[in-house]
């Protein structure tokens, strides 16, 4: 699918090396933006998470994307989108973005590579978006703690199996992990990701566990919750944010 189609926002993924999917999707629905909030997408591809911060209430979105192929569709998604003056597209690499930006973010968001020391595929495009080469994770941890503000919050989605690593990697940069939510396709499935939030502040730690899929693609209560304002399948449906 060239185009995935939301209810207030499309999304062009024609080149993009990684394609929208469900994790992403309820990663983004479930972000903890404030309005009014300066948000940071790190690594954005599509601009999906960019796009869904703004709907969310974000008043200023910049996202940076290191190729040139993800980051002119993401410039089209996000001017074709209803808010186009509170996104904006960043074509480099977020290490040198680091060095010039003035600015501290209220929220840090990314879904960054995951596959460490494993083999490549022969698609340039999918091994960025997939692989950690680009963005290891000591740079990711260090660029948050440069560019996130005293009382802000940093939040990404990683494998599961990765992050008791990544969380003591980030303790030892003065992150506090203060949330995980470990997301599972069906009851009877191991978790395979995860979507975290540290802050530069210690707070109670809170852990859940999300089924995505009740049954044969059916979606949780849980999830449908999430993405009652995201997904056209529940765009008549009434929506509620959980507390």
């Amino acid at each position: 699918m060239s185009t995935f189609h939301f209810q207030q926002f499309s999304v062009l993924q024609k080149n993009a090396g990684m394609k929208i999917c469900t994790d992403a999707v309820l990663f983004g629905a479930m972000a903890p933006v404030n309005q009014g909030d300066h948000v940071l997408d790190i690594g954005t591809g599509t601009g999906v998470l960019a796009l869904m911060a703004a709907q969310l209430g974000a008043v200023k979105v910049t996202a940076v994307e290191l190729t040139e192929e993800a980051f002119k569709e993401a410039d089209i998604n996000f001017n074709n989108s209803p808010w186009p003056e509170r996104l904006e597209a960043v074509h480099q690499d977020i290490q040198s973005f680091a060095l010039t930006v003035n600015r501290q973010y209220d929220l840090i968001v990314s879904n960054p590579p995951f596959f460490e020391n494993h083999l490549k595929t022969v698609n340039v495009l999918r091994n960025t978006a997939r692989h950690t080469d680009q963005l290891p994770y000591a740079d990711l941890i260090g660029i948050a703690e440069q560019l996130l503000s005293p009382q802000g919050l940093f939040y990404l989605l990683i494998p599961s199996h990765a992050v008791a690593k990544f969380s003591a990697q980030a303790l030892a940069a003065g992150f506090f992990l203060i949330n995980q939510t470990d997301f599972q396709g069906y009851a009877h499935n191991e978790a395979k990701v995860s979507a975290l939030t540290f802050s530069l502040t210690e707070e109670t730690f809170t852990a859940r566990l999300l089924t995505i899929y009740e049954s044969n693609n059916v979606y949780s209560q849980d999830s449908e919750t999430y993405l009652a304002n995201f997904l056209l399948r529940f765009a008549k449906g009434k929506f509620k944010r959980p507390t």
